[in-house]
């Protein structure tokens, strides 16, 4: 039975869902389509946003730690963050598409400031509230209700806005509702139950980094295989932007099918990679879900039919609810508890730096080869970091037999 915090948190979930899918998911057709920007531009859109995420992470770090109760903090940066599609949504009427473009890329950096210390804040305060018993079955039935939730939205833009993706009013309704939502989630996130940090004696000050959380091995491993998962991972998301909208022409109407198709999946395989998780560990599970993952770059490719995209995007979603589920599992599973949110600022640091540099390179492969070779070289990418975290199952398997011993 779900508790109150763990309902709370479903209900902030949904908020942000409907919040991101009103305004992330079209950042780029946005971008191409009214602001005119270019394919360089289009690349930033995933690089910018991590760039500053990873100049925020340390402040955001040594913020959170001097906090006694977080949600606040979590509640008013996200606040902030929210706030900024105002200004998306005001600057088209700038002089040039070519100021609007370099405007909406400043403004998308900037949003990621308070949203770094909101994410880095939430995986805190989460890890805090659910139980290490729970967290399985709670994010399972988080991620599917959200993933709900999202389907929703989405085909509801895909179909009401059919016939707009070149309609600038039609953006600014959606950031407006996007907007909306945002107000909600604030209202959700301070309806948690937060126990306030209890201090019995004099203050003891915190630390703003403890290094000792790399004489651990296992926490090392994952960090290692994560980043170049994620680096792997990232590295297409430009070139999928691109591939989509300049090449196959798709319109906002098939950007929604291609994400209700994923979400879609997501639904119906969110329990089935619990079960697998739970029967077997994390961590090998997470080296199928990684496997299956590479293959979606590589069928891509193969096709600008837009039915036939919308049928791999959906097939993608299978892996991507692995991926989802059981990334962060790992994260909280492999950071110790007296120094997780050490851990968890950590892998936020370093997952920003793969996230600034991954698209960037993915637009370079994409301008020298082209869109072909650029997405069979993230296959091949994606693959070889499947085939790192298998090394890290055996790893973390051979060290658990010996301690058995």
């Amino acid at each position: 039975m779900r508790t109150y915090n763990e309902k709370i948190s479903i209900y902030h979930g949904m908020a942000s869902t409907i919040a991101l899918n009103f305004s992330n998911n079209f950042f780029p057709i946005f971008a191409i389509t009214i602001l005119g920007a270019t394919n360089y531009q289009v690349g930033l859109i995933s690089s910018l946003p991590p760039l500053m995420a990873l100049l925020m992470t340390i402040p955001a770090a040594i913020l959170l730690n001097k906090a006694n109760a977080q949600k606040k903090l979590v509640a008013m940066s996200v606040l902030l963050a929210r706030l900024m599609f105002i200004l998306i949504i005001m600057l088209v009427y700038l002089p040039s598409t070519t100021l609007q473009a370099w405007v909406f890329l400043i403004v998308v950096a900037l949003m990621s400031m308070p949203n770094t210390v909101a994410t880095i804040g939430w995986q805190t305060l989460i890890g805090g509230l659910v139980s290490d018993s729970r967290r399985g079955a709670f994010f399972s039935d988080r991620n599917r209700m959200l993933t709900i939730v999202g389907l929703i939205s989405t085909l509801l833009i895909g179909i009401l806005m059919k016939d707009a993706s070149d309609n600038v009013v039609a953006y600014q309704i959606l950031f407006t509702i996007a907007f909306c939502f945002g107000l909600l989630e604030v209202f959700f996130l301070m309806k948690h139950e937060e126990e306030p940090l209890k201090i019995d004696g004099p203050i003891e000050k915190k630390k703003v980094m403890d290094w000792s959380i790399f004489q651990n091995s296992r926490y090392v491993s994952f960090l290692v295989a994560a980043l170049f998962f994620n680096f792997a991972w990232q590295m297409a998301w430009g070139i999928f932007n691109i591939y989509h909208v300049r090449i196959v022409g798709a319109t906002i109407f098939w950007i929604s099918m291609f994400s209700v198709g994923s979400m879609l999946m997501q639904i119906l395989t969110f329990p089935l990679w619990k079960k697998w998780a739970e029967q077997r560990s994390n961590i090998q599970v997470f080296v199928w879900a990684a496997i299956g993952m590479a293959t979606t770059p590589f069928l891509t490719i193969l096709s600008t039919n837009l039915y036939y995209l919308t049928l791999v995007q959906t097939t993608s979603g299978f892996f991507l609810s692995g991926t989802v589920l059981i990334l962060f599992n790992l994260l909280l599973e492999q950071s110790p508890e007296a120094s997780r949110t050490y851990c968890i600022t950590t892998y936020n640091v370093l997952l920003a730096v793969m996230a600034f540099i991954a698209p960037q390179i993915g637009i370079w492969l994409l301008e020298m080869w082209g869109v072909e070779i650029a997405m069979t070289i993230s296959s091949g990418i994606r693959f070889l970091s499947a085939i790192l975290f298998f090394i890290v199952y055996i790893r973390f398997a051979r060290a658990d037999s010996k301690a058995l011993i």
